[in-house]
């Protein structure tokens, strides 16, 4: 259905996009060098599982209901400021875990896993992208557009997955050495309290 030129570039720029510093990698290295590589793969899976949802909106044209209704648009990003500031304020407060703490934090499985749907679902600026991205790769001559935006979407998400376990991975092997002092625990937690404040800040001068 998709040429496998055309494939391989969108790709290609999926692969990119995914590297580029944004809120989402930047919150799996966070979340990965504080508590580890299984933290950050299931925020990662959360981050993609929420993915899902944006590609269906795109799809089925619901995006651009966000693209063209300013209450909409906002009400969603207040949505994902609260959140980021409510992490902002957990990461503040946190203390400093023993050396060889537990991996997932405070947090199980289900939660981390959440966390990253709830990030991902929460910032409208993903569907706006999508919304502009993925149609440039599609075309009504190759059959159903909606079907085509639905496995350009699939393969973006590989790609992020791909990409982010990679971060999650490198950023726990640093923050392994780090997490051996409680202070160095308590340092990072305050730095992560800062990532999240400067996401929310970024996703509050977000326009549409």
């Amino acid at each position: 259905m998709i040429p496998f030129d055309i494939l391989l570039l969108f790709t290609t720029a999926s692969m990119a996009l995914a590297i580029t510093p944004g809120p989402d990698n930047i919150f799996v290295l966070a979340q990965s060098a504080l508590y580890g590589r299984k933290t950050g793969l299931l925020i990662t899976f959360g981050l993609c599982t929420g993915l899902l949802v944006h590609i269906g909106a795109v799809a089925l044209g619901v995006a651009a209901i966000l693209q063209k209704s300013v209450l909409a648009f906002n009400a969603l990003k207040m949505a994902g400021i609260g959140y980021l500031l409510y992490l902002a304020w957990q990461a503040f407060r946190a203390d400093g875990i023993e050396p060889n703490g537990r991996e997932n934090g405070p947090m199980g499985g289900w939660a981390l896993y959440a966390r990253g749907i709830v990030m991902n679902v929460t910032n409208p600026k993903v569907a706006i992208f999508f919304l502009a991205f993925l149609p440039q790769f599609a075309g009504p001559a190759r059959g159903s557009v909606p079907l085509q935006i639905a496995l350009l979407g699939i393969v973006f998400m590989i790609s992020a997955l791909v990409v982010f376990g990679c971060i999650a991975w490198a950023a726990s092997r640093i923050g392994q050495w780090l997490r051996n002092s409680k202070r160095t625990h308590l340092a990072m937690n305050r730095g992560a309290g800062s990532v999240f404040l400067l996401l929310a800040g970024q996703l509050a001068l977000s326009r549409q």
